[in-house]
């Protein structure tokens, strides 16, 4: 098949509209419109139902579109090879981990990077599903487990564990919890058991609510749970690399916590030589070590 055909019906499909292919590939909507009739012709099938509202791909286009996707995905990673021969960190690095850690931990440090590579491009993916690196969804990850994907580079950064905190001005109002039958007397905070969290995360919050908590406040990631605390409004559970960048936490109940949480970064065989790839897996390497002397 004919590539400058399929890189159009991939465009076509990608925008569902011949007018909006056109201007992503610099075409006017005939000469897309060609090229699109000229594929379907070659291939004796219909590719889109056409509709006023726009193009809608058949079952036939669905299945040519999820292979043009993955040799986009390929190029893509081809050309960021060829451009990591060159002496310079720059251009687009697109790094995904927990929206927690990434907010919390991970942008807060990023100056230190943009002020050694200045012309890099960080797309930071913050979300609790796990994007496939093999098909270039992202360059690098950091994750709370083992990445299971085949044809990963992995490299333990550090293990962390679920504890108890509150702000100060919620202790001196309402006082420190000694026991874990006082959490009867304060409002506990955290994430709700069925939301995607790790494991050892939902077995110290499943403890917990065993001990009759009149109240509680459930958000759907640590960096709410954390903004709930610092606003005094209850005892939260939290990751334990917050105390050094938040000093008006208080750790309560200390005998408390989740079994360590293991924090891998990890990134495709294929970048192994990524100048980008290896800039950034040292920055968070020296400074989860700079992070851990400080505590």
């Amino acid at each position: 098949m004919d590539w400058d055909k399929l890189r159009i019906f991939h465009a076509v499909a990608d925008a569902g509209s011949l007018t909006h292919a056109g201007e992503t590939l610099h075409l006017s909507q005939s000469a897309v419109s060609r090229q699109i009739r000229a594929l379907e012709e070659s291939l004796n099938t219909t590719l889109f139902h056409r509709h006023a509202r726009g193009l809608i791909l058949t079952e036939q286009g669905e299945l040519l579109f999820e292979a043009t996707s993955s040799m986009v995905k390929r190029l893509d990673a081809a050309s960021a090879r060829i451009r990591d021969t060159e002496d310079e960190v720059m251009g687009e690095l697109r790094v995904t981990t927990t929206t927690g850690f990434g907010t919390l931990w991970l942008a807060p440090r990023l100056s230190a990077l943009y002020a050694k590579y200045p012309d890099l491009k960080i797309d930071l993916m913050l979300e609790e599903r796990v994007l496939d690196l093999p098909m270039r969804e992202a360059d690098v990850a950091i994750r709370m487990k083992e990445p299971s994907q085949a044809d990963l580079i992995r490299k333990r950064l550090m293990n962390i564990r679920m504890q108890l905190y509150a702000s100060s001005e919620y202790v001196a109002e309402r006082g420190k919890p000694e026991r874990l039958e006082d959490l009867s007397q304060h409002r506990l905070i955290c994430q709700a058991p069925a939301t995607p969290q790790v494991a050892a995360g939902a077995a110290l919050v499943q403890t917990l609510m065993a001990y009759n908590v009149p109240s509680m406040l459930t958000v759907n990631n640590y960096f709410g749970v954390l903004q709930a605390v610092l606003s005094h409004l209850g005892v939260g559970v939290l990751p334990d690399y917050l105390t050094e960048d938040f000093p008006n936490l208080v750790r309560v109940l200390p005998d408390v916590e989740s079994n360590d949480v293991p924090v891998f970064l990890a990134y495709p065989e294929e970048l192994r030589h990524s100048k980008r790839v290896s800039a950034f897996r040292d920055f968070v390497t020296e400074e989860i070590f700079a992070h851990r002397h400080r505590q």
